[in-house]
């Protein structure tokens, strides 16, 4: 082999050799991205909705929150998660209360005594009401969604129409918040979302076309602040209320829920009312003052008879309000 031909071989396998090195040491540009699972709805069956229905129904309430002056702020959806009366809502619905009561499918008002933890930034609050043996929802806490699995959302019975649980799809899913590409109405806002097996994966917390849905997940974090001895609290303006003490500190031992009136035609008649029962130091109601009448004389008298059969635990005075709604059916 001539020298011109070696030299021009040397050179060729240097090269080569350049190229191999450069090539396994140059990064990737577009590395493997890991991309969420998805199953399309067609391939999971239909939620059985009646069966989630009575399954999920009667743990979802209505909470009506309340400011230093007896006046209502407003009204949303919740669920409780324990037998003793612990419940979810979002942050929003307490935003200025330092009262409220949570009303059940049933008719059944309970006094809500505080606030055990709370987030503005994820639009949560674990609340405490005065009430034991209710039904609950149990949480799953390792939600793992596949995008386009089918969950049911379950309103308050209370809400009317916009309660009634439907069937979503979830449209993306971030490590503490979903998505389902369904319209939600505002009504539905602090309803649970469940799987099929009636388990709470997530809260609504906004409405609209593409609503979105607080991971249960994150729920469970919140829960895990709370202390074992924490105490329901609402926030600090409430202790310089005026005498009677505030409504927070009372705790309702027996709240029958008012009848339909035998002689209010029941045909379309519906009305709505706001009133104040005044509770002694041994528990009983002295006095029921209307805040907002029903509109009808029957239904006012009605639940001024039953609020004076409200009883509280003996050795505190306070005063209550209570939000009562006659519905013809």
């Amino acid at each position: 082999m001539n020298l011109r031909l070696l030299l021009g071989y040397s050179l060729y396998l240097a090269l080569f050799a350049t190229a191999v090195t450069s090539h396994a040491q140059e990064p990737s540009l577009t590395p493997p991205v890991d991309k969420p699972p998805e199953i399309k709805p067609e391939q999971t069956p239909s939620l059985d909705l009646p069966r989630l229905e009575r399954s999920v129904r009667p743990s979802v309430i209505r909470i009506t929150v309340f400011d230093r002056s007896g006046k209502l702020l407003r009204t949303q959806t919740g669920f409780f998660i324990s037998t003793d009366g612990r419940l979810v809502t979002t942050a929003r619905a307490i935003e200025g209360g330092i009262n409220a009561v949570a009303k059940t499918a049933d008719g059944g008002i309970h006094n809500v005594s505080g606030i055990l933890a709370a987030s503005t930034a994820l639009d949560l609050a674990i609340l405490q009401a005065d009430v034991k043996g209710v039904p609950f929802l149990a949480l799953d806490k390792n939600v793992s969604l596949p995008i386009g699995t089918r969950v049911g959302v379950v309103g308050s019975a209370l809400a009317g129409n916009e309660g009634s649980p439907r069937e979503v799809t979830i449209s993306t899913q971030q490590s503490d918040r979903l998505e389902i590409g369904a319209a939600i109405s505002p009504s539905s806002i602090g309803s649970p979302v469940v799987d099929a097996d009636a388990e709470v994966v997530g809260i609504v917390i906004s409405a609209g076309e593409k609503a979105a849905v607080r991971s249960s997940n994150t729920l469970d974090s919140l829960l895990s602040q709370i202390a074992s001895n924490a105490t329901p609290k609402w926030p600090q303006t409430a202790e310089t209320s005026p005498s009677p003490r505030p409504t927070a500190k009372l705790r309702l031992v027996y709240a029958p829920a008012p009848s339909f009136p035998p002689d209010a035609s029941r045909r379309g008649g519906s009305g709505s009312g706001r009133f104040r029962p005044t509770f002694d130091g041994n528990g009983n109601v002295r006095n029921v003052q209307i805040l907002q009448s029903t509109g009808n004389a029957l239904y006012d008298q009605a639940a001024t008879n039953t609020l004076r059969q409200w009883r509280s635990a003996p050795g505190r005075e306070g005063v209550l309000t209570v939000p009562i709604t006659f519905q013809a059916r």
